[in-house]
């Protein structure tokens, strides 16, 4: 009796020892699985955030302005670029259209979400100060799955980078028409006249022979400057880069100006001292002192002097300066001077032959070779034009 009741009492220790160890078993397993889904629902909140991080830094990114509105009609985001278009601190949350953008047009834009479904292509003039600013608007009235109003987003594409760029290309095309047309008609005036007759007159015949050759060859400078202007603008110029010595390049270039410089009684002076090098395309490097120092005795005075020194800069690219006495540039012509057909004097340079590219070629083909031009001038006290380019490189 006493041995079965010992038995059953071993028995019943076994077996709770045996259920504890079961127990214990689960509630390990219940408790590792619990801390398997508290670390799954950590990694994914933490994803879940880098990506909303992702997405607001992506959207702030945009080039574009975008505004997304509440159904109410508040804004519910913005991003840096519709604030930068607009003036405001994104993400303007909760403020009106009309308080962000302070502009009845587009209060108005997102007003008509309200009937229309979408907006495309809507253009939009934003007033300055300084300058106008233009705008593509293209807007979106947002639904809920049930089909109800749930805000709207609008996109503004700022176009005043291509309408600046259409006016140039159309300014462009006005000046390049201007100055063929003007050699053109002269050429056809010379050659009717010839034809009329005028052929049977020896010294008239070689008088309108001599225009018609005069233009056809400020026809043929022009058709080259505009094709050197588009290679260096698509990049197609190749240059062949050397060590140039810097004084004999410039003395080059003075012996074919020199009986140009007497006929007005000028001065050239090469000051450049015979160390430096540069490292260049002769012909381009020929090309920009030919242009630079025929203007200096072009538009200088009478018995002027026109001096080229260079100098070494902090930087190590060596600096060339083209000096003349002349009567200056006024102060708004020295932001214009190396813009294409700028001229200060429309009518004198015309005189004098130029075709207006030769500043712009300069500029262009200097920076081809990773250098800079800038100008210093004052009016009645003459101009330099500066021209830095990298020092030759060592053989």
């Amino acid at each position: 009796m006493v041995f079965a009741l010992t038995l059953s009492l071993a028995l019943l220790v076994v077996a709770t020892a045996a259920w504890l160890r079961a127990f214990l078993r689960h509630r390990a397993a219940a408790a590792h699985h619990q801390h398997e889904l508290e670390t799954l629902r950590t990694r994914h909140a933490a994803e879940l955030q880098a990506q909303v991080e992702r997405t607001i830094a992506l959207f702030n990114r945009m080039v574009e302005g975008v505004i997304i509105t509440q159904p109410t009609g508040a804004i519910r985001l913005a991003n840096r670029a519709a604030g930068e278009i607009f003036g405001f601190t994104a993400p303007a949350t909760g403020l009106s259209i009309l308080e962000a953008t302070r502009h009845h047009g587009v209060a108005a834009i997102a007003a008509k979400l309200d009937q229309s479904p979408e907006i495309i292509g809507h253009e939009l003039t934003l007033e300055s100060a300084k300058q106008p600013r233009y705008l593509q608007i293209n807007a979106l009235s947002l639904r809920t799955p049930s089909g109800e109003r749930d805000g709207a987003i609008i996109v503004f594409h700022d176009l005043t980078a291509l309408r600046r760029l259409e006016s140039v290309r159309q300014e462009f095309v006005a000046n390049v028409s201007h100055e063929l047309r003007t050699p053109l008609s002269l050429i056809k005036s010379a050659a009717e006249t010839l034809i009329d007759g005028a052929q049977h007159d020896p010294a008239a015949c070689s008088r309108f022979l001599e225009i018609i050759d005069k233009h056809a060859n400020r026809l043929s400078l022009l058709i080259d400057d505009l094709l050197l202007l588009s290679s260096l603008d698509s990049g197609r110029l190749q240059l062949k880069l050397r060590p140039v010595p810097l004084r004999a390049a410039v003395q080059e270039v003075v012996d074919e100006l020199q009986s140009k410089a007497a006929a007005k009684n000028s001065a050239l002076e090469n000051k450049v001292d015979a160390s430096l090098a540069v490292q260049a395309d002769s012909h381009r490097l020929h090309q920009i002192l030919i242009n630079l120092m025929d203007n200096a005795i072009k538009y200088g005075r009478e018995g002027g002097h026109t001096s080229v020194r260079a100098a070494v800069l902090s930087n190590g690219k060596i600096e060339l300066a083209v000096q003349d006495d002349g009567p200056g540039l006024p102060p708004e012509a020295k932001a214009r001077v190396f813009e294409r057909f700028y001229r200060v004097d429309k009518a004198r340079s015309r005189d004098q032959g130029g075709t207006g590219l030769g500043l712009a070629i300069v500029k262009h083909v200097v920076q081809a070779h990773g250098g800079e031009v800038r100008v210093e001038s004052t009016p009645n006290a003459g101009s330099t034009f500066f021209v830095s380019l990298p020092p030759a490189a060592a053989e």
